[in-house]
């Protein structure tokens, strides 16, 4: 069961991933498919974060799914709108996933 709220909260994580991508394609939500999209992917990770807080301590679990969005959003900034990969954002990015990582292995679910 443990595991299985693990993973819920990893793809609820990717769908943040996601509607934060989403966002910039909307202008304000002024485009109706990518606002469409956007509240879709809003409310898919939104409902497996709950899900996962059935059996995750919500500190943890909110604080890995923030960690797992940022740094996807970091990332795909990175490679689809060719923003900065310098060696200092590169280790901040590594120390957000040691966080999550260190969250993960400290939780006692």
């Amino acid at each position: 069961m443990q595991n299985s709220a693990w993973i819920t909260l990893f793809f609820a994580g990717l769908l943040e991933t996601g509607w934060a991508l989403g966002l910039k394609y909307t202008e304000g939500f002024t485009k109706v498919v990518p606002s469409v999209a956007t509240i879709i992917l809003m409310v898919g990770s939104f409902y497996l974060l709950s899900r996962s807080l059935t059996t995750l301590p919500i500190g943890t679990a909110y604080a890995v799914w923030t960690g797992i969005g940022a740094v996807g959003t970091v990332i795909a900034g990175i490679v689809f709108f060719g923003e900065s990969r310098s060696v200092a954002r590169l280790l901040c990015i590594l120390l957000i996933v040691a966080g999550i990582m260190g969250l993960k292995f400290c939780s006692d679910a």
